[in-house]
């Protein structure tokens, strides 16, 4: 560990922050201990696993539409759908729904300051309870994201494998924090790693911890976080159906609210598994009739745990049966399409 005291390493953050920190992210748009608990919950819902500049188009529309929780929480489950769509990681819109009404139903409006009370809501978990304790609440918490446990492994030269024992980093995180400003701090460390002990290629001239830094002193600043060996991604196979109609109009569905992508509206499709199946295989499962054919374009696409390979069949059908949605090719990307069925539907266009 550091010799350096850590209220000394706080301290030069601290500066360091004051001089360089972002200031042009929209859920900073007030200054720190008046910042609205709502801004800063949405914005760490949207951040899981997101960068910043993807997140911001989708923050400022969220905010012009539902203002406020209890916006939120009486808006139509399908419109925020729809706003999210292209996001990703869906369930954290389903879940913005429901702890949005909760917050409004149960807490007349205003978010817990604590943790724990935090911790009940729906779709937050430590990290997002820690963020908004600190952040919107001045409490003393010490989030831990990706950011904070590569800036306080290269500093502290943690060998522990990450993120399995991410603790260890909130130990180091917590003996930091300053009374006070933990929002700061907090935001400090985030925008270190951010711009400045970035993963791959990091400005140790620019970082005002570099004359404490161990892992700069061993000349070995990327080899932290120290992370397991990373498994391979499986592939899934699946075929997806452009069902249209004499009039022009496709059939979308939308997806049941569990499992990946719930909730979202998509095109109809087999169910994704690895061992590949043909297309009249793939037609025969169906249950509409009417001549069809297969483009030859395959659509590609990566989730989290595996990537996905997506044949597409363009069917042409006289009727169908009424359930499901029949749209207009030219008001499909108004939908709720997740990114994959963008694809999709950018075959057509």
């Amino acid at each position: 560990m550091s010799r350096t005291s850590p209220h000394i390493l706080t301290d030069k953050l601290l500066s360091w922050f004051g001089q360089t920190g972002r200031s042009d992210l929209p859920w900073r748009d007030a200054p720190y201990g008046a910042r609205d608990p709502y801004r800063v919950w949405l914005s760490e819902i949207m951040l899981q696993q997101t960068t910043c500049a993807a997140v911001i188009p989708y923050f400022n529309h969220f905010t012009a539409t539902w203002p406020d929780v209890k916006a939120l929480a009486s808006a139509d489950t399908d419109d925020v759908m729809r706003a999210w769509a292209g996001l990703g990681y869906y369930a954290r819109a389903r879940n913005l729904v429901k702890c949005a009404q909760v917050v409004a139903d149960e807490r007349q409006g205003v978010f817990p300051a604590h943790e724990q009370d935090l911790l009940t809501l729906p779709g937050i978990g430590p990290y997002t309870a820690a963020a908004i304790t600190a952040i919107a609440h001045q409490g003393p918490a010490a989030p831990v994201d990706g950011n904070v446990i590569r800036v306080l492994t290269r500093l502290y030269a943690i060998e522990d494998v990450m993120p399995a024992h991410k603790g260890v980093v909130g130990e180091y995180s917590a003996k930091m924090l300053p009374q006070g400003r933990s929002g700061d701090f907090a935001e400090a460390l985030m925008d270190l790693g951010a711009t400045v002990c970035k993963p791959k290629k990091p400005n140790c001239a620019a970082c005002p911890w570099i004359s404490n830094c161990q892992a700069y002193a061993q000349g070995r600043a990327t080899a932290y976080p120290v992370k397991a060996p990373k498994k391979e991604k499986p592939t899934r196979k699946g075929w997806a159906f452009w069902i249209e109609r004499a009039d022009g109009h496709v059939l979308l569905e939308r997806r049941p609210d569990k499992g990946l992508l719930g909730g979202m509206t998509g095109f109809p499709t087999t169910h994704w598994q690895t061992d590949a199946i043909d297309a009249e295989q793939a037609v025969a499962s169906q249950s509409f009739e009417g001549p069809w054919r297969v483009l030859d374009e395959i659509v590609l696409h990566t989730f989290t745990h595996f990537h996905l390979e997506l044949g597409v069949i363009k069917v042409s059908v006289d009727a169908m049966p009424t359930n499901g949605l029949w749209c207009p090719p030219h008001d499909i990307d108004n939908q709720a399409l997740p990114s994959v069925m963008k694809k999709v539907s950018a075959l057509f266009s």
